[in-house]
């Protein structure tokens, strides 16, 4: 497979210190159309392998594209990886499981040129907000049941998980109008009710977890995925998997401020989440490291 540059490179225009490469293109995937993609940072010659991380951008199913996805790449990034944001196919026109096969096709195709893209070496990831948390939740399971490619971990930042979650979060944080915001996404996505007992579909509800990649989770104080989300990283970690869970401090409007392109700070997406960041990658780089007992 390969990739045909849509974009020259270009510095993002971020706050000063804070600039992060970006490349446009498509990526060949078999069996469909050239699926559009954003690379995050770039890579020193001579350097140790970076991360490398495929990534899902939020939405909920029916919205959202590349530039909604641009502060979480950038954070990515800035943490210190190589990013591939894809531009999955949305529903209602791809409704489960089109999604999700597209995104292991990715996976599959960024496995492949893991080297040319981060060094020999590199670990891969999958990251995803809101609806991409929930594609690479599922992309996860798929690599796991197919025992290909081998996964460092995944980041999950406010996943949409179970469409019948009645949490406390999800109902003190919605108003009626953003309550249907997430209930019409489930219900374009799914394509039938068998659908939402598919693990793939709904991995919050997913009965086996066991050897599921390391995860990192956070949410927002004020999050309405934040219950689930956690819920999820209790259910991981009953099932063996290194989990890292975090409600992030002095965080606000999250997951809305991860999809604010042209805001600089980018409040939810500031230290304290890098921080988190950078440091599930190196506890994963040193696990790597140390031989079995």
């Amino acid at each position: 497979m390969s990739t045909h540059p849509h974009a020259p490179a270009s510095a993002a225009s971020v706050s000063a210190g804070c600039a992060v490469a970006e490349e446009d293109l498509h990526i060949a995937l078999p069996g469909s159309e050239p699926v559009k993609a954003r690379i995050y940072g770039g890579r020193l010659k001579g350097a140790a392998a970076m991360p490398l991380v495929l990534h899902f951008h939020g939405g909920t199913f029916v919205c959202g594209d590349l530039d909604n996805g641009r502060n979480v790449g950038r954070l990515l990034a800035l943490a210190g990886a190589r990013v591939v944001s894809l531009a999955y196919p949305l529903a209602p026109e791809h409704p489960f499981p089109k999604p999700i096969e597209v995104g292991f096709a990715a996976l599959e195709w960024l496995h492949k040129q893991r080297v040319k893209l981060a060094g020999k070496g590199a670990q891969i990831y999958l990251a995803g907000e809101e609806a991409g948390g929930n594609l690479a939740a599922a992309v996860a399971l798929v690599a796991r049941d197919r025992g290909h490619p081998p996964l460092a971990g995944q980041i999950l930042l406010s996943p949409m998980l179970d469409p019948c979650a009645g949490t406390a979060s999800l109902r003190e944080a919605s108003c009626a109008d953003a309550a249907c915001k997430w209930a019409t996404g489930w219900q374009q996505y799914l394509r039938r009710p068998m659908d939402a007992t598919h693990p793939y579909a709904v991995p919050g509800s997913a009965l086996r977890l066991t050897d599921v990649a390391p995860t990192l989770v956070l949410v927002g104080p004020d999050d309405p995925m934040r219950d689930e989300a956690l819920a999820y990283a209790k259910r991981l970690r009953t099932a063996g998997i290194d989990v890292v869970a975090e409600v992030l401090p002095a965080t606000s409007q999250w997951p809305e401020a991860l999809y604010q392109p042209d805001d600089p700070g980018c409040p939810a997406c500031g230290v304290a989440a890098r921080q988190k960041v950078m440091a599930f990658f190196e506890a994963r780089r040193a696990a790597a490291a140390t031989p079995p007992s």
